[in-house]
């Protein structure tokens, strides 16, 4: 038996499956869109990482300072226990465009001051780009910069936190009123794609970056280390390995000069 569909009947049904292959088409488009722009991880080394010296501890270990009491040399550690760069804090590893800028960010990013010191210590951010400091200290902390960045030393209480934003790009370098080992160096990039920062042996992982021709800098400090990698992330992966490593240090003859 053959079911018949009223003539009328018939053309909704005809606008309803053009409807739905419309919809499908159209559906598929998303996805083929948001396969293209699916984000990768890139994954490599930093080479030469333990030959960057924090000059705070440098400063720490100054007599004249009078903060040698928990930095003084012990007689019995060798010159290779020399207390080298913290890189999970200190080493900045960004993800820069070839040209122009990057798409402004919009969340802020996140320090953390406690135990005498900023997490993290060096950032790369976008120019506009918010900080928002928090305090975990048990004991008030004043921040300031020591430019025309336009941060004063207001009192951040115990638990609380205080935004900033640089005024434009550069590097600008913030104190503590009242822990003198507290200094954070902020860098202003209109370039900056992504940041991370590297394990103690050196590995990174760095995330959610667009398929491109971009170029991997270390800032240490609020400066560039070693020069800048080349690096093409290629879509289709989730994951990619960059072989060749980040150099950080000219060579490992100034490495061996500066023990």
């Amino acid at each position: 038996m053959t079911a018949r569909i009223p003539h009328g009947n018939a053309k909704g049904v005809t606008l309803a499956l053009l409807l739905g292959s419309m919809l499908l088409a159209e559906g598929l488009l998303a996805d083929g869109a948001l396969a293209a722009e699916k984000t990768v991880a890139i994954k490599g080394k930093v080479q030469g990482g333990d030959t960057l010296i924090n000059p705070v501890w440098a400063e720490a270990n100054d007599a004249k300072n009078h903060r040698y009491t928990f930095r003084a040399r012990s007689t019995s550690a060798g010159k290779q226990q020399r207390p080298t760069g913290y890189l999970p804090r200190e080493l900045c590893l960004a993800v820069l465009t070839k040209s122009g800028t990057a798409t402004a960010r919009t969340t802020p990013a996140i320090v953390g001051v406690s135990g005498g010191r900023t997490t993290p210590v060096t950032l790369v951010v976008a120019d506009g780009q918010t900080l928002q400091f928090i305090n975990h200290d048990p004991f008030p902390h004043k921040l300031f910069d020591i430019g025309q960045g336009g941060l004063g030393p207001e009192e951040t209480k115990v638990g609380g936190s205080r935004s900033w934003k640089a005024p434009k790009p550069g590097v600008y370098e913030i104190h503590d009123q009242l822990a003198p080992s507290v200094r954070t160096w902020v860098v202003v990039e209109p370039r900056v794609v992504q940041t991370a920062y590297p394990r103690m042996n050196g590995e990174y992982v760095i995330r959610d970056i667009e398929p491109g021709a971009y170029e991997l800098q270390a800032f240490f400090m609020g400066k560039p280390v070693g020069k800048g990698l080349a690096i093409e992330v290629k879509p289709g992966n989730e994951e990619q390995e960059i072989r060749e490593p980040l150099v950080v240090s000219e060579s490992q003859k100034s490495a061996e000069e500066s023990k």
